[in-house]
């Protein structure tokens, strides 16, 4: 909350800066007599080129954080998604699904059609569809939104989090 106040505060003196500097350009240009006295209007100059640097120093800090951030945040979606894979097999293994059926649960799952799995594997649809009824028997389910339900319940599971931190 106080980086938020401390940037606001920031970013109002950097705009009344930028607005001081644009005034004292137009000055000359529209013939209007300085009233401010020369060492308080260079004291302004001063304060307001000041302002400017410090949100320079400022905005480079921030994008080094969110720099950091996005750096770690892939991370863990690298760990996630290896946590998936890993999850993945394990349940491909536990349900004893053949090799064929293992490709056609995980194109299932990434969401193709029975036509676009058939096409991938270059089979029929009948042989897709009967290894699909295959892997909802292995599973315990009876269609493609519980057997990716099963995948997702696992995965907010608690035990899956703890294991995908480092």
């Amino acid at each position: 909350m106080k980086l938020r106040v401390l940037l606001t505060i920031v970013f109002t003196v950097q705009v009344v800066s930028a607005l001081l500097f644009l005034f004292d350009l137009a000055i000359p240009i529209l013939g209007v007599p300085l009233i401010l006295d020369w060492s308080l209007h260079e004291g302004i100059e001063l304060a307001a080129a000041t302002a400017l640097i410090i949100g320079v120093l400022m905005g480079a800090i921030a994008m080094r954080q969110m720099r950091a951030r996005s750096a770690r945040v892939e991370a863990q979606l690298r760990v996630a998604s290896g946590a998936f894979m890993e999850l993945l097999e394990e349940r491909f293994e536990e349900w004893g699904l053949t090799p064929a059926e293992r490709e056609v649960a995980f194109f299932s799952i990434k969401g193709l059609s029975t036509q676009e799995i058939a096409e991938v594997r270059n089979t029929s649809e009948g042989t897709v569809k009967a290894q699909t009824n295959g892997i909802y028997r292995k599973a315990g389910v009876s269609g493609r939104p519980q057997l990716l339900s099963l995948f997702i319940e696992d995965l907010i599971a608690e035990d899956l989090v703890d294991r995908a931190q480092p």
